[in-house]
């Protein structure tokens, strides 16, 4: 791989917060990518804000969030994630 092509971010940090903390976007912040970060994050706070009053609603935006985490870590997983500079963040040194 082209080492121009590469991220500088760590592989193993992203991975670890994305399985940590992905439900709120913490691997999105890191890596760069500020929007996902706070799609995450209002999907995470709006679910909770809505099941605390009483509105299943707040079950969805959960689940949507959930589904939206599984997906970027397999994308971590398979080196397809780039940061947000658009560089591939890989586990290859």
């Amino acid at each position: 791989m082209d080492i121009n092509r590469r991220s500088e971010k760590s592989y193993t940090v992203a991975v670890c917060l994305a399985g940590i903390f992905g439900v709120v976007g913490i691997h999105h912040f890191y890596v760069g990518r500020w929007w996902h970060g706070l799609f995450d994050l209002s999907l995470s706070i709006g679910g909770i804000a809505l099941l605390l009053y009483g509105n299943l609603f707040g079950i969805v935006l959960l689940a949507i969030d959930i589904i939206h985490t599984v997906y970027f870590m397999y994308k971590l997983i398979v080196n397809e994630y780039r940061d947000g500079s658009g560089k591939l963040i890989t586990y290859i040194t």
